[in-house]
């Protein structure tokens, strides 16, 4: 039996080897959540922008031409060093990468405009932590952004769609519910905005290529699609090849001024 990982070096792991994967992946790289992350951007004047689990940088590639400084921050070395280097390839001398666990950041308190998140929450060992440390070091007045997969919540579709994520992927957490999400905003001090909802289709090749799962694994998933009840399948959309849907949603959330 292989030695026991803590939680964050299972993450670093699983995700450090795939870095230009997920900077190429064309799901990551486009999409109506990150523009509407982009649009909270705009929306400010020249912010201090953190992209907290920043992963392939597309967060901050977005932001960086609308920023006065975008940090982006993850648990993996090897992912902020791809970031890194796109940043330099694409001219952006406003970013700067810092390596850390989301549920301690290495800020001071009030040191951000803006927080930003795509795609990392499902990962944290302590979601409600990572939510008050964001505040934290947000300024009153601040305006965070997190876009994440979420559960539709309904247990029988839930614990299929927890049960496929974590096959893929042994880092993975848990996706929230759209109402888990609102109230964890509201426990970490935020007051919670619009919440915009859409559907991403996942190409099953893809999703797993990306990821490197073992194909013990890949035929787990391909098991579960087989059979569960033809309700689960019509909500994923699951298509002969595996391919599916996912509930993706963004919340827009701001930190009071007193």
């Amino acid at each position: 039996m292989s030695e026991a990982k803590s939680h964050e070096t299972l993450v670093g792991d699983q995700f450090g080897s795939r870095a230009a994967a997920y900077l190429a992946s064309a799901v990551h790289a486009r999409g109506e959540d990150l523009d509407a992350l982009t649009a909270l951007v705009r929306a400010r004047r020249e912010p201090r922008v953190l992209d907290l689990g920043c992963g392939g940088g597309h967060v901050t590639f977005a932001a960086a031409p609308l920023a006065r400084e975008v940090v982006a921050y993850d648990l993996s070395a090897d992912m902020l060093a791809t970031v890194a280097r796109a940043a330099r390839e694409r001219g952006f001398a406003n970013v700067t990468t810092q390596q850390g666990v989301v549920e301690s950041l290495p800020f001071p308190d009030a040191s951000f405009d803006m927080v930003l998140s795509r795609y990392s929450a499902h990962h944290w060992r302590d979601f409600d932590a990572g939510l008050r440390e964001a505040a934290r070091v947000l300024k009153p007045g601040g305006v965070a952004g997190f876009a994440d997969s979420i559960s539709p919540g309904a247990p029988l579709l839930d614990t299929f769609y927890q049960a496929i994520e974590l096959l893929r992927d042994c880092s993975h957490v848990r996706s929230y519910s759209a109402a888990e999400w609102q109230a964890a905003l509201a426990r970490a001090g935020f007051t919670v905005g619009t919440t915009k909802r859409s559907r991403v289709r996942l190409v099953f090749k893809t999703w797993v290529e990306r990821m490197a799962t073992p194909q013990l694994q890949v035929d787990a998933i391909r098991a579960l699609q087989a059979g569960v009840s033809a309700s689960v399948t019509r909500y994923f959309s699951t298509e002969p090849d595996g391919s599916f849907e996912i509930d993706v949603a963004v919340f827009e959330a701001e930190k009071a001024t007193a």
